[in-house]
């Protein structure tokens, strides 16, 4: 009785687990989702190579794992306090298929993680002609850019370079660039070719690379969390199924 009590007691500890899990991965998802409108927005005239495509849409599947982690940390509990051996075993074979999933994902970005540079560095040419071609006389592309090198402190794709000859640079007389491409604390007044220069503000290709290598590394440590939980939670899930069977 005394065992018995215990493994639902840690069912309910794992589950509740899991559930938070869910709820942080789902938040994670929503806020990468409203978060990547600014880079879908620069990328949408430009022809985007299919993986960086699913790597946009990521979100869509942090909000759908934390859906389910959700659903499983309720079913885990409710299972668990009900003493109900239906439910322990759909907790544990859904808990089973997410944990194989989840394997076969992280295989995935493993592989994906040495190719992200190579897929945003062949984008360099589309993304530079759409500059000079339409930065500045466009009003949708020149505020998703300026919205994105303000929200990430940089300046075009690779350098200030990319703007030259663009309809913004020619409508200021072409020697003037976007405030975010010099720096205020060495620099003052209108942003122009020297100023930018000295300043050398990285290009948003960078800082992309380097918002992916950080996410990463927080993704890993959070799957590798929730790959542990979910362990565990399958493991006592087996063996209260059994306790309860042995009791009938």
């Amino acid at each position: 009785m005394c065992c018995s009590g215990f493994l639902k007691i840690m069912m309910f500890i794992f589950n509740g687990c899991i559930f938070l899990a869910g709820a942080a991965i789902l938040g994670v998802g929503v806020w990468v989702k409203v978060d990547s409108g600014s880079l879908l927005g620069i990328l949408e005239n430009v022809d985007v190579p299919s993986g960086l495509s699913q790597l946009l849409n990521v979100s869509y599947m942090l909000i759908a794992v934390g859906a389910v982690l959700l659903i499983i940390g309720f079913l885990g509990c409710c299972g668990a306090m009900r003493e109900s051996r239906c439910m322990l075993l759909t907790f544990f074979s859904i808990v089973l298929i997410i944990f194989l999933i989840e394997v076969a994902g992280a295989v995935v970005l493993l592989v994906f993680q040495g190719l992200a540079d190579q897929l945003l560095l062949s984008l360099e040419e589309e993304v530079r002609d759409s500059i000079k071609t339409d930065f500045g006389k466009s009003e949708s592309l020149t505020s998703l850019w300026n919205a994105t090198m303000e929200g990430l402190k940089c300046c075009g794709y690779m350098n200030y370079t990319d703007f030259e000859d663009s309809p913004y640079t020619t409508a200021h007389g072409g020697d003037v660039y976007p405030p975010t491409c010099c720096n205020a604390t060495i620099t003052d007044g209108i942003c122009n070719g020297r100023k930018a220069h000295l300043s050398m503000i990285d290009g948003c290709f960078d800082k992309l690379l380097q918002l992916i290598e950080d996410n990463a590394v927080i993704v890993a440590a959070v799957a590798l969390g929730i790959a542990a939980l979910e362990i565990a939670a399958m493991v006592v899930s087996m063996v209260l199924y059994k306790k309860i069977g042995s009791k009938a």
